[in-house]
């Protein structure tokens, strides 16, 4: 007859995986349930690792079957992994209340476009806008405000620069500090400074939001900025394809692995807006990017359909948001823009939270004595 004393004894001579010790002399067996020939163990073991689990698991089963057990359920538990503690970040621009990252897996989607007049469209809601133009290698900004022939003055101290301003947004990139058209073909380390000193020795004001309009991909600038500055909230920008869309899953991915909370998605060049007749085609598809959006329990902000008049906006310096606020494509930004304010105004509350909660007890037991 099997009785626990059997199944006990049976277990003293499974050594736990690496060790030299049972399992029962660790102390790791805490219940023996046994009914007939049905068994039930429960275990509490050191390691979470999946091939120690299995591999006594397999072990036990077989010397429990050999005494005659027809059923046996085995309980492991371990430890909860540890979680990932987001990185300790510094904030070169501490006048500045909240950092907006607009990034896109892939070039060519319109991100520098959105960064632009999303920038604009929060400006026309009242708030204090900076524009920073982080695409290095690519600054588009300058031409699209209509920006492109200026450059920024110094202020009284000789050692930083005045912001450009255009349509309520001051403006900083590499576009308006270099002529028009030269390279820079730097490494690593010289795109991570510039990116600090586009924070450090520019004078930017007291801002409310300063979107950054990052370079494509997810590199050095990205990782730069976020160590650099606390981000607030992050935006991919895609276009319905399905090539644009696995990017945009990387994009995304990027932001959880920063800590960087997702305000959403936008899906530009979704759908085509004939100009003489108002009809919408969906030449790239539409609606495509709700799937990855789900994925990271984000939404969609607002889906921008492929207009003439953006590219010719942007293009001639005049952002289709403030010269053609009642298009299609103005009103979508002004929505994404609108989104994004209510999203920064609970990433606010949740930060004011985590502070209280964080923050120790006042000991008032001297009152009373």
């Amino acid at each position: 007859m099997i009785t626990q004393d059997t199944i006990l004894e049976t277990l003293k001579t499974i050594i736990y995986p690496n060790f030299e010790k049972d399992i029962v002399s660790f102390g790791f067996l805490k219940n023996i349930t046994l009914h007939e020939d049905r068994l039930a163990l429960l275990l509490e073991i050191p390691s979470s690792a999946p091939e120690v689990c299995e591999e006594l698991q397999k072990e036990i089963k077989a010397k429990v079957s050999a005494l005659g057990i027809k059923e046996c359920q085995i309980d492991i538990k371990t430890p909860p992994k540890p979680q990932s503690q987001a990185p300790i970040t510094k904030n070169l621009a501490p006048q500045i209340k909240h950092f907006v990252m607009i990034s896109s897996g892939k070039g060519g989607v319109g991100k520098s476009t959105t960064s632009a007049n999303i920038a604009i469209a929060l400006a026309q809601q009242g708030k204090k806008v900076g524009l920073l133009d982080a695409d290095v290698y690519g600054p588009n900004i300058p031409r699209m405000l209509g920006l492109n022939t200026q450059k920024p003055n110094v202020d009284s101290s000789g050692k930083r620069l005045i912001p450009l301003k255009a349509f309520g947004v001051e403006m900083m990139s590499m576009g308006v500090l270099y002529e028009e058209g030269q390279s820079l073909i730097w490494r690593g380390p010289m795109l991570m400074r510039a990116i600090e000193q586009m924070l450090t020795d520019v004078l930017w004001s007291d801002l409310d939001i300063l979107v950054m309009d990052m370079p494509p991909g997810t590199g050095d600038a990205q990782l730069s900025m976020a160590q650099s500055v606390p981000v607030s909230a992050g935006i991919t920008v895609t276009t319905p394809q399905q090539v644009s869309l696995d990017d945009s899953s990387r994009s995304l991915d990027m932001f959880v692995k920063l800590h960087i909370p997702i305000a959403g998605v936008i899906e530009n060049m979704s759908g085509f807006v004939c100009p003489d007749c108002g009809k919408e085609y969906d030449i790239f598809g539409k609606g495509t990017s709700e799937v990855i959006a789900k994925k990271y329990h984000t939404n969609i902000l607002a889906e921008i359909p492929l207009e003439p008049k953006v590219r010719e906006g942007g293009d001639s310096g005049k952002p289709i948001v403030f010269f053609d606020p009642e298009s299609f494509s103005a009103k979508a930004y002004v929505k994404a823009a609108l989104a994004l304010i209510e999203f920064l105004k609970k990433v606010e509350e949740e930060k004011l939270a985590d502070n209280q909660s964080i923050q120790p007890t006042q000991d008032n037991s001297h009152l009373h004595s």
